[in-house]
């Protein structure tokens, strides 16, 4: 019985969907995937918001337009804003001042991503804030992503940490501060106040995160190896963390019944049909949409555009082999192949009388 092919347009009749992360492995077309469903949820919903969390971004990459930390309209729409949000630099935006900093460079180092899971949590109230309808996350590679997912514990941990320091050093940090003049901002006060902020915002985007009616996940791997098992690594965390998953994009595929006469290319087919199969095996439950590999790059809206059709109407190569329209194809192209290689022999043979 031959598999329906999947579409994302289950994830464009979810109305209740608040946030919508895209993630795999580096290189697989996270960015072209998620600017893309951006562009469609865009089509349905009041407002779009897409942040890229990964530090080499390319976001502003995929839509010719120069994206920061800031929400900012991308050209052409009305409701689909972009943001690039790096962490790492985001943490310094958190601690402007040397003793506090000493001190969240103290904790960081005690609990390893802290700094992270503050900035990130600075980052989620500053979205919260904004009420856009759907979330879309370009996430960084796998291992970046599994860890933003373990903000919540992370930033709980580091509130336990601070405590103790507290219980350990009692008024010492209050004194230290008023010592150095940092004034009542950073006072042990303050920065608890900071910390407990912080972790009921993320403990309630957490639960939304954990909400299959709010949150899902879309995972984005090429039919290779090291991306089929990278997806399962993946879908295992994510079924860890309580996140819903159920769709799955394979992008790159150079389809079998295209029209291919390229040997390489029939032995690509071949290996990438090995990792379709398999993929299909493992999760015969989710929803899986196959892309082309295509010979440009996706860049600029209109481009976007033009290739989101396939996201919600399977693939269908233009020239199926073996049809007529397939083998008319093919004479022409053997024709006008005869006719330049006629072409090369004619000047050959006049350059050998004019020797």
């Amino acid at each position: 019985m031959a598999i329906p092919e999947g579409t994302l347009q289950n994830i464009l009749e979810q109305e209740s969907l608040k946030w919508v992360f895209v993630g795999g492995k580096g290189g697989v077309g996270k960015t072209t995937c998620s600017s893309i469903l951006s562009i469609l949820l865009a089509s349905v919903r009041q407002s779009v918001l897409v942040i890229s969390t990964d530090p080499a971004h390319n976001l502003s990459d995929a839509f010719q337009q120069r994206f920061t930390k800031i929400p900012t309209l991308v050209n052409g729409f009305n409701n689909l804003f972009a943001m690039e949000v790096d962490p790492k630099v985001e943490s310094d935006d958190l601690t402007n001042d040397e003793g506090i900093d000493s001190f969240v460079s103290e904790l960081s180092n005690a609990i390893p991503g802290v700094d992270e899971a503050m900035s990130f949590a600075e980052m989620l109230k500053l979205v919260q804030t904004m009420d856009y309808s759907v979330i879309v996350f370009d996430t960084a590679p796998t291992g970046h992503t599994l860890r933003l997912l373990q903000f919540p514990t992370t930033l709980e941990k580091g509130l336990a940490k601070f405590m103790s320091l507290k219980n350990r050093f009692g008024g010492l940090i209050t004194q230290a501060s008023r010592l150095f003049g940092l004034g009542d901002e950073f006072s042990e006060e303050a920065m608890l106040g900071r910390l407990e902020g912080m972790k009921d915002i993320i403990q309630q985007v957490n639960k939304q995160f954990k909400d299959p009616d709010m949150t899902t996940f879309v995972c984005v791997c090429i039919p290779e190896f090291l991306s089929l098992y990278e997806t399962e690594r993946l879908v295992q965390e994510l079924a860890k963390f309580e996140i819903d998953a159920h769709n799955i994009i394979i992008n790159q595929v150079i389809f079998d019944d295209e029209a291919v006469e390229s040997k390489l290319l029939k032995a690509r087919i071949k290996m990438q049909q090995k990792y379709i199969d398999q993929f299909y095996m493992l999760y015969d439950d989710f929803n899986i949409t196959k892309l082309p590999l295509l010979p440009e790059e996706v860049t600029g809206v209109e481009a976007l555009k033009r290739f989101s059709k396939h996201f919600i109407t399977p693939y269908k190569p233009a020239l199926t082999k073996g049809t007529l329209e397939e083998l008319q194809q093919r004479v022409s192209t053997l024709r006008l192949q005869l006719k330049e290689a006629e072409e090369e022999l004619d000047k050959l043979k006049r350059g050998k009388h004019k020797v």
